[in-house]
């Protein structure tokens, strides 16, 4: 607790959100002369870029997990309150969690996002996206349930549709998953069926642009699209989804529509703010941009309220080249740091030049031995590419358990191949939809309407 210097109130500064921007606001922070007031949902912080590892049984939650208040335990001016916000008086400098009301004088919302189906939200129930751990869980358990349900399945087009995995996005998320829903195919659990040959799977990664890893450098696309292939992952760009429903994804190539039968479909295509940003709008008349990001000033602050400010997936800041920042975790960990900075300026009666994002480099990994790394000096393929990203992930891990933990699992998957969390959770039981029992007929597999 911080006390009040020559008969002056504390600042109190209240950060919501305990991701990456919030976390890292809050332990630069940490031994500033204010309160910090941390608010989550959640009482731990997730590091996302290994949610994927998650997702296809190669880490369990609790190993990219830490407590929010083990790691500010020695931040004694912060204290940690598991909430949700539901509204805020920007006027009178009060948030609202449920009847709770936090008063601030600095307030950093940090809230991130969460996936976008672009207007198809009825999508999501078909195609579970990859933004918490009940995410992964759920991907997970679908994962794995296909492989189980194909085991006993007779028919061998419903077997194929079982066995057909659909990744909708081929960015770094949509990359990484289809690299690792291949490995598990081809080598992890090859000899674990009796019934089936794994080594058949059909894993589709479908992207709209005309490469996979659209923010990196064309060759490294490239060298990612072939080692995708060399994996047994058909990549197919310029390719458009336009409907999901019963077990069927509907392509369109140009002139050209297929559907897919597929009871596997998992979405990395797209994000959106999370709904903070429109409560703050309405509380501000700030501007948002189609994504429901908030558009912030060039210290990150928003217009008209120097107090109140934005970072993370949250922020749309186009300041720098013209263009928004990336939704990575670096751009969240350096907004954090600048916001803390800026108010303990200000605390001193000083300023701070605008925020000004340092890209130290973008990072994909396409399976075992093989990534991309763009680091802007140089650009990095293949086996040294992959062990860089090794030694930056558990580098950017929050606690040194996860980072142990983490690297012996690693090291046990590498040798062995083997995916220890192989666990599928969960009442439901994946069966077929009497719906899809059309397209399942023994002379055809996929169809396909040329239109």
């Amino acid at each position: 607790m911080v006390y009040a210097v020559d008969n002056q109130p504390p600042h109190n500064v209240v950060i919501v959100g305990g991701g990456f921007g919030g976390l890292y606001a809050a332990k630069a922070l940490s031994n500033a002369n204010v309160n910090v007031t941390l608010i989550d949902k959640r009482n731990f912080h997730l590091f996302q870029p290994l949610l994927y590892q998650v997702a296809t049984g190669t880490v369990s939650p609790a190993d990219i997990s830490s407590p929010l208040r083990s790691v500010l335990s020695k931040s004694k001016n912060t204290t940690v309150l598991l909430g949700e916000v539901n509204n805020i008086d920007p006027q009178a400098q009060k948030v609202f969690m449920g009847d709770e009301i936090i008063p601030y004088d600095s307030l950093i919302l940090a809230t991130g996002a969460k996936h976008s189906y672009f207007g198809k939200d009825e999508w999501e129930e078909h195609a579970p996206g990859l933004k918490t751990v009940e995410d992964a869980i759920e991907m997970r358990r679908r994962i794995f349930s296909a492989f189980e349900a194909a085991e006993k399945e007779t028919n061998p087009q419903k077997r194929r549709a079982w066995m057909t995995f659909v990744v909708v996005g081929g960015g770094p998320t949509g990359v990484e998953l289809a690299g690792a829903i291949a490995e598990i195919a081809y080598h992890t659990i090859k000899d674990d069926f009796r019934n089936i040959d794994t080594s058949e799977a059909q894993i589709l990664l479908l992207e709209g642009l005309d490469r996979v890893l659209p923010p990196f450098a064309p060759e490294l696309s490239q060298e990612a699209a072939v080692s995708l292939r060399r994996l047994g992952v058909t990549v197919q760009t310029n390719t458009l989804v336009t409907n999901i429903e019963n077990d069927i994804v509907t392509i369109k190539q140009g002139d050209r529509v297929e559907q897919i039968p597929a009871h596997t479909v998992l979405w990395a295509a797209g994000v959106k703010a999370s709904p903070l940003g429109k409560m703050l709008a309405e509380a501000t008349d700030v501007e948002c941009d189609r994504a429901g990001r908030v558009v912030v000033e060039p210290d990150l602050s928003v217009n008209g309220y120097p107090n109140i400010f934005v970072i993370g997936d949250l922020a749309h800041f186009s300041h720098q080249n013209g263009k928004p920042l990336p939704g990575v975790a670096p751009v969240a960990m350096q907004e954090g740091e600048y916001v803390a900075a800026l108010i303990k300026a200000r605390l001193r009666g000083r300023k701070l030049p605008q925020f000004r994002y340092i890209d130290r480099g973008s990072l994909a990994v396409i399976g075992q031995n093989f990534a991309v790394v763009d680091l802007g000096f140089v650009k990095l393929k293949g086996f040294l590419a992959w062990f860089t990203w090794l030694f930056i992930h558990i580098y950017f891990l929050i606690e040194f358990d996860n980072k142990l933990i983490v690297m012996v699992q690693w090291a046990w998957n590498y040798f062995t191949r083997n995916r220890g969390a192989r666990l599928i959770t969960g009442n439901d039981i994946l069966t077929p939809t009497p719906e899809t029992d059309k397209y399942y007929s023994p002379v055809a597999s996929r169809p396909t309407v040329n239109v």
